[in-house]
């Protein structure tokens, strides 16, 4: 290329300043400069030289255009033009049709004459900008960037992990790491359990641990190594509720345990509810547990003398809690049931008989700790709904026993209601331990199965052939019945047979309920 700038042409010397001594030596030509590195003079004859090409330009475009368009079609290569611009003397580019002096390289648009055509282009090729030309299809997808440089060192890759795992590292810091956790295995490890965490920050997903987890760790405990001393299945329902209300408890703040509730039974033919907060709540299962613990030999938390009755002890308690109940309550309701739980693991086999006295009525340790699981789960169902918070129900096999234990007191509340002129007469009084008159109890879900209800006697046995009646329910609705937490008109899901003995066996299921 010629370069009118230089000092000489083709690397020679001779300018009218060259030394006489210099004159004519080769020498090694020098870069380019760029116009603003040139001195004024140089820049106007570059300024000069631009003009010119695009003045030539235009003519040309406006000769192209004045050819009539037969003539334009049959020209569709032009000889190839003089590569060097007559006014100028500065070569011109082949080719490209940008910046050059003569005939353009491609014949311009004819529908806007004053802009050529885009020249053509390999598919996909960019501007020397690094732009796709609108006009270009879609090319394939980026490839994944490669390291650039040598990689950092181990402590600023293993720093750079957690940004990784949540996908905030740039293309190069990823590319680094990923091809480092393929040489470090302390970082693979580490990535892998950081992935798993991101997982955990998805909002979808529930929190709340599965109600079946405990007891699954449990077991696997107790299958690893065995309990030096175990705790007696029959009081396993209490220790799983308690520990569940707990664990709901341990969750809640200053306004939670002041949350307002209401504590719903059955009385007679008529609902009954008592208002009281989540606090006093808790401090009615504590008392009521007293029961059990005065049983053992332990400690009444009402001291003593103090009544037997579960209600007269509630409103005892609450007469007495000045001022109101408030979180102070939860430990020792909770050293309570620990000490119930660890006293009867300890105590042996004969501990299950021992007779627990409710006042009017006595049950034995073994169905006295089922009824206070069973209290424990519906209060603290209670105190969920008042905080808007899920409980689910016991597992099955625990749901199971306390249904059990319902309706084995079903016959026992069914003569207590007859005994008052709440129910139906008995017909046909039979010895005690044989077949009388019964109704079919069928409890769906986890925990049924079918119960007898002797409808004459406590001491009659139900059997199926002297059935007379079915009823089916699912199992928590049963319980809710047997809490006074649903009304004997809503309870039954399906009723069969005996409409009468149907109606007694619900209504003396609801008079289980109390305070």
């Amino acid at each position: 290329m010629s370069r009118p700038f230089d000092s000489g042409r083709n690397g020679e010397r001779g300018g009218p300043d060259e030394p006489e001594d210099v004159r004519g030596i080769p020498r090694i030509p020098g870069q380019r400069a760029a116009a603003d590195d040139l001195e004024p003079p140089a820049t106007d004859v570059l300024r000069r030289a631009v003009e010119s090409a695009a003045r030539a330009e235009r003519a040309e475009r406006a000769k192209w255009a004045a050819r009539p368009s037969r003539e334009r079609e049959e020209s569709d290569t032009p000889d190839e033009p003089d590569t060097t611009d007559e006014a100028t003397g500065a070569d011109v580019v082949e080719g490209t049709g940008e910046g050059t002096a003569g005939e353009p390289a491609h014949p311009p648009d004819p529908d806007h004459p004053d802009r050529p055509d885009r020249p053509d282009r390999p598919a996909g090729e960019r501007h020397m900008s690094g732009e796709r030309h609108p006009h270009d299809p879609p090319g394939p997808p980026h490839p994944p960037a490669e390291p650039i440089g040598p990689p950092p060192s181990h402590s600023v890759l293993k720093s750079l992990l957690g940004a990784w795992a949540l996908a905030a590292c740039s293309p190069e810091e990823t590319a680094h790491v990923e091809n480092h956790l393929t040489e470090c295995a302390p970082c693979a490890d580490e990535a892998l359990k950081l992935r798993d965490a991101v997982g955990l920050l998805q909002t979808d997903r529930n929190l709340d641990l599965p109600p079946l987890l405990r007891a699954r760790v449990l077991e696997n405990c107790l299958d690893r190594r065995a309990a030096r001393i175990p705790v007696p299945v029959w009081a396993t329902p209490y220790d799983a509720e308690t520990a569940r209300l707990d664990a709901l408890l341990r969750d809640f703040g200053d306004a939670e345990w002041h949350a307002p509730l209401q504590l719903k039974w059955f009385e007679k033919e008529e609902p009954a509810a008592r208002r009281a907060t989540v606090a006093g709540v808790i401090g009615h299962l504590m008392t009521v547990d007293g029961l059990v613990a005065s049983a053992l030999g332990l400690g009444d938390p009402l001291g003593e003398p103090a009544p037997l009755s579960p209600t007269d002890r509630t409103e005892a308690f609450w007469r007495t809690a000045h001022p109101p109940p408030t979180r102070t309550i939860h430990e020792p309701w909770r050293d309570q049931s620990h000490t119930l739980i660890r006293t009867v693991s300890f105590a042996g086999r004969g501990v299950a008989e021992l007779s627990v006295s409710y006042g009017e009525f006595a049950l034995p340790l073994r169905d006295a700790l089922i009824d206070r699981a069973f209290e424990c789960w519906i209060h603290g169902w209670d105190i969920a709904e008042a905080v808007s918070y899920p409980y689910p129900a016991p597992s099955g096999p625990h749901l199971h026993v306390m249904i059990d234990l319902a309706a084995q007191l079903i016959p026992s509340a069914l003569a207590a209601r007859r005994r008052a002129g709440l129910a139906s007469p008995a017909r046909h009084l039979v010895v005690p331990g044989s077949p009388g008159r019964s109704l079919h109890l069928e409890i769906e879900g986890a925990g049924g199965g079918n119960w007898y209800i002797a409808l004459d006697s406590p001491a009659a046995v139900g059997t199926a052939e002297r059935s007379v009646a079915q009823v089916a329910l699912d199992g928590v609705e049963f319980c809710q019945l047997v809490a006074g937490h649903i009304s004997p008109e809503e309870a039954a899901a399906g009723q069969d047979g005996d409409r009468e003995a149907i109606r007694d066996v619900l209504f003396a299921a609801a008079s289980l309920s109390r305070l």
